[in-house]
Parts: structure tokens; C-alpha cells; sequence
């Protein structure tokens, strides 16, 4: 099992970093993956419980679903991977803490396969991929 683990303050209050990070279709840039909305959530929040997304990964890889299974307005999100990829674990926890300028985010991703070794190359990809879009993304004002 592999464990990734991804930090970022924002100059903006948590309510702002949440719903901006909340929304599925603002993951494209981040993820570095095509993301389109499946359903919305089933606890009267559009991004909450039950609210599902494709995301279409760019070269030879396979597109795959997450749905989210706890949703905390403006505090903690938790998703998994529900169909479509070689992961037989995938757990992914977002939670938001207010700090003296703004916001922080801690992103923790989990994940798991029955052959070994390809959760560490499909890590390394990971790293690289959301690293790099979270050091990119801008969360409008």
C-alpha cells in the first residue's frame, strides 16, 4: 500500500478553498484528467455523499469513477474509487483548517493493488500529476 500525502495554504477563508475543491469539474486542472460530474450527492449537498465523477486521464489510462462517502461543509471530504481501475484500495481524505492568513488544505490518498509493485509506479504518477496541478491552481477570489 502506498501513501501520499499533499499540503497547501491558500490566502482565502476555508468556506472559499471547500467549495472551490468541492465542485468535481474544478479537479480537471489539479488531477491533470478530464472530469465530468456522474450524479450529484444524495445528502441535499450537489458534491456531498453519493455524488460521483469520471475522471479521463490523458494518454493510455483507463478512465475510472470516485464517489464521495463523507462530506463535512467547509471541513472534510472523503472519496473512493468505485469502478473502472486496478486499485483494490483507494481512499482519498481533503480536510480544511482555518489559519491565522487563510486556509489550510491537506489532501491523504491511499492506495492499494494486487500486483505488486504497480501501486508504487501509480503513485509516483500521482505525485507528480497533483503535486504539480495543486502548485498550479488558483482558486478565484
Amino acid at each position: 500500500m502506498q501513501r501520499m500525502r499533499f499540503d497547501k495554504d491558500f490566502d482565502l477563508p476555508p468556506e472559499r478553498v471547500f467549495d472551490f475543491i468541492a465542485e468535481h469539474e474544478n479537479l480537471g486542472g489539479v488531477l491533470g484528467a478530464e472530469v465530468t460530474r456522474l450524479s450529484y450527492g444524495t445528502d441535499g449537498n450537489r458534491n456531498g455523499v453519493g455524488s460521483s465523477r469520471k475522471l479521463n486521464p490523458p494518454g493510455p489510462v483507463p478512465a475510472f469513477e470516485e464517489t464521495v462517502t463523507e462530506f463535512e461543509p467547509h471541513s472534510r471530504i472523503v472519496y473512493t474509487v468505485t469502478k473502472g481501475t486496478p486499485l483494490n484500495h483507494h481512499l482519498g481524505t481533503i480536510t480544511f483548517a482555518p489559519t491565522d492568513s487563510g486556509t489550510h488544505m491537506e489532501w491523504n490518498i491511499e492506495i492499494g493493488t494486487r500486483l505488486p509493485g504497480l501501486d508504487f509506479v501509480i503513485a509516483k504518477v500521482l505525485v507528480r500529476n497533483i503535486g504539480g496541478g495543486l502548485d498550479r491552481m488558483t482558486i478565484p477570489a
